[in-house]
C-alpha cells in the first residue's frame, strides 16, 4: 500500500497526477487526509475526497509514503505530529518516502535528508537541511525520492513507479500517456 498524504493547501497537480500514474501501474495507492475530515481543499481551490483519514492509515508498514507540496499544504504536513513521527520511524527503518515541490522541506526539518542528494522547489534549497541540493527533476537517493514541483509531477510519478515496480512498467505507463 502506498499512502499519498493530503493536507489543506496541497498542490493539486502533484497529488492527483501521482495518484493517477500509480493506479495506472496497478499500484495500490490511497489518498490520506491529515486535516481531520476526508474532504481536503487544495492550494487552488480544488477539493479532493481522500480515501482515508490519517487514523485509518498504517504509515509504518506502508510500501511508501508520498508528500505532495503546495502552500500552505507543506506547512500543514509538517505540523501534523502523527505524520512526522511516522516519517521519522520510516526513516529509521529505511522505509521509502517521497516528496515533491516544497514537501522535501518536511523531510529536511526532520533530518531525514542528512547526507543524501535531494531536490526541492527552486529557491528553497536551504530547506534541504543536511542534504546535497541537486538541480534535477527527480532525485532518488537510497529510500528517499524528491522532485521539484508541479511541472515535474509526471517525472516524479514515473520515478515512483520505477522504484516500486520497475523501469519497464514505468515506460509502459509513460508510452500509454504519450508523455515524451
Amino acid at each position: 500500500m502506498v499512502y499519498l498524504m493530503l493536507a489543506e493547501g496541497f498542490e493539486e497537480v502533484e497529488a492527483v497526477t501521482v495518484a493517477d500514474l500509480l493506479r495506472r501501474a496497478e499500484i495500490d495507492v490511497r489518498t490520506v487526509s491529515v486535516s481531520g475530515n476526508k474532504e481536503v481543499a487544495g492550494a487552488h481551490g480544488i477539493s479532493v475526497l481522500a480515501d482515508l483519514e490519517l487514523s485509518e492509515a498504517e504509515l509504518s508498514t506502508a510500501e511508501m509514503v508520498v508528500l505532495p507540496g503546495g502552500m500552505p499544504g507543506t506547512v500543514n504536513l509538517a505540523a501534523c505530529r502523527p505524520l512526522t513521527d511516522a516519517l521519522l520511524e520510516r526513516a529509521g527503518n529505511r522505509r521509502p518516502v517521497a516528496a515533491i515541490c516544497a514537501a522535501p522541506m518536511v523531510l529536511g526539518q526532520l533530518g531525514i535528508l542528512k547526507g543524501k542528494r535531494a531536490t526541492i522547489y527552486r529557491g528553497m534549497e536551504a530547506e534541504l537541511r543536511g542534504a546535497e541540493p541537486v538541480n534535477e527533476k527527480v532525485v532518488t537517493d537510497d529510500f528517499v525520492i524528491t522532485s521539484q514541483g508541479p511541472g515535474t509531477a509526471m517525472d516524479f510519478g514515473l520515478a515512483l513507479i520505477a522504484f516500486l515496480k520497475n523501469r519497464t512498467v514505468a515506460e509502459e505507463v509513460r508510452e500509454g500517456l504519450l508523455y515524451r
